[in-house]
């Protein structure tokens, strides 16, 4: 069994390259694609607790939140104002299915410029709505954009960095996500000080701000050479490829991408391709790894975090500063992960993270239950609150640095070209769906099973830590045209994968059957 588990895969070759600025200032700027999902996580929480809005757009919820008779567990529950955050993950699901044809058609950063600008009237639409109708189209044009650029950037990412630092670049992506996040709680922590209807409008129409970033990175990035040669443009990929890698002595490499493209061209539907044997493990992996993603219940955190301090008795204003602290927790932990997954290797950084996080779970759930119990009443102390706020820091922390960033990253560098876009947009489907789950169910599950809502995520925490020790090879230096060669020898996955996809020759397979 521990065949599969080794992080060194006889085969796999090195090629030459240098750290070149280009290819920093390329993967910087291309990771600017997850500031508008990170914006929006991020505001949309905070939003949703603005005194203003909710009585503007959801009266029903702002007696609630008044009434002094309402069990804490079950004050913001409402269906329609989770609706409103919950539908842009509806609109990701569907758009990131469309994505996958304009990314392998067009380019990535194409789809990157795409996402940015549908982003952007959406938060228009958002920042001047007068009604709950323009609200939801706002929050769909929203969730277009994000499901185009979270298709497109963590691909990216992975075709331009070398392979000894794909990781670190690669994250670059999740740190853009956990920034944006930052900038909307320290933005909504502002304007929910504003008189009137002018905060929360503030806070929705700045969305435009990431959203040109975007657009504009699209407009000056180079395009990858896996997506050159894929297109035709072979010549310019050789060019790019020598650009980015700092040397002339690109040969090797370049001839592995082209027999990877010359490969895909034979695969006509690749997604009905990706159903075959053969790319099992890619699918499996790109289903499970989103779906656990979010049943980790970082975006109970993410999405209500004010919602859920305030439940748990605090102001309006020390909730968005509690939301505030979280979120630089989280960011500075994802550095973590950015200096260390090209070192230890991404299971490690599953493993202890996944630990780290059903821990603070338990001991979350176990506070709130002794604190407020079933009957949700009950006061809490200062002291108390203060231990809490710190275990969610821990768990967000174990989070940042393991099911965050490595969650974008894996799908996104484990599946041969032929498949590759159907893949990511198979992954982003599977973590917006769930998303939307989370999102548009937490307040019904935690008014329903209150303080041990936490368990029931501690449980798929458990759950998906064994799935990456049983199930997941270290993939950590592997050239991404290369991944074949670490699921052939994985003690489980290995079965699936043919001979010929890694390049054993005839006199190879007839010694090996010797």
């Amino acid at each position: 069994m521990a065949g599969g588990f080794v992080s060194q895969t006889p085969g796999v070759r090195n090629y030459n390259y240098k750290l070149t600025p280009k290819v920093f200032v390329t993967c910087f700027i291309g990771a600017f694609g997850g500031l508008i999902f990170g914006y929006d996580l991020g505001i949309s929480g905070g939003v949703t607790s603005m005194e203003p809005f909710l009585e503007k757009f959801f009266p029903y919820v702002y007696k609630k939140m008044k009434s002094a008779h309402e069990n804490e567990y079950c004050r913001f529950d409402s269906q329609l104002l989770t609706l409103f955050t919950s539908s842009l993950y509806v609109a990701a699901l569907v758009s990131s299915l469309f994505a996958s044809t304009v990314t392998r058609v067009f380019g990535r950063k194409w789809s990157m410029f795409l996402g940015g600008f549908t982003f952007f009237i959406g938060s228009a639409f958002n920042g001047f709505a007068q009604n709950i109708a323009m609200l939801l189209i706002g929050r769909i044009l929203l969730g277009f954009g994000v499901g185009f650029a979270n298709q497109s950037v963590p691909v990216y990412l992975s075709e331009m960095a070398p392979p000894n630092l794909r990781g670190a670049f690669n994250n670059g992506f999740q740190v853009a996500i956990i920034f944006g996040i930052v900038v909307a709680t320290i933005i909504n922590y502002f304007t929910a000080q504003m008189k009137g209807n002018i905060g929360w409008r503030i806070s929705l129409g700045l969305a435009c701000v990431p959203s040109v970033m975007i657009m504009i990175g699209a407009l000056i990035l180079p395009d990858t050479p896996n997506s050159l040669i894929e297109r035709g443009y072979t010549e310019e990929a050789k060019q790019m490829l020598q650009s980015i890698r700092g040397t002339e002595e690109v040969e090797e490499e370049f001839q592995d991408l082209v027999d990877a493209s010359e490969e895909s061209k034979q695969v006509k539907h690749p997604w009905k391709n990706i159903l075959l044997p053969r790319y099992r493990p890619q699918l499996i992996m790109t289903c499970f790894i989103p779906f656990f993603q979010q049943l980790t219940g970082i975006n109970v955190i993410t999405f209500y975090a004010p919602v859920l301090f305030q439940t748990l008795g605090f102001g309006s204003k020390a909730s968005l500063l509690s939301a505030m602290v979280t979120g630089i927790i989280e960011l500075l932990c994802t550095f973590v992960s950015v200096f260390t997954v090209d070192r230890f290797g991404r299971r490690v950084l599953f493993l202890q993270g996944g630990i780290q996080m059903l821990v603070s779970q338990i001991a979350i759930g176990a506070m709130i239950g002794v604190k407020f119990g079933v009957a949700g009443t009950g006061d809490i102390g200062k002291s108390d609150a203060n231990l809490i706020v710190a275990l969610i820091c821990i768990y967000v922390a174990g989070f940042a640095w393991s099911w965050g960033p490595l969650g974008w990253l894996v799908p996104s560098e484990i599946s041969p070209l032929e498949i590759r876009s159907a893949a990511q947009a198979i992954n982003v489907a599977v973590n917006m769906f769930f998303t939307f789950l989370v999102a548009q169910l937490f307040l019904t599950m935690l008014c329903h099973m209150k303080f041990g809502l936490f368990f029931f995520f501690a449980v798929f925490v458990f759950i998906m830590t064994i799935f990456i020790y049983m199930m997941l090879p270290e993939t950590k230096n592997v050239p991404i045209e290369e991944m074949n060669r670490v699921w052939k020898a994985h003690w489980f996955w290995g079965r699936f994968i043919p001979d010929e996809a890694v390049g054993i020759s005839a006199a190879e397979m007839q010694q090996k059957s010797v």
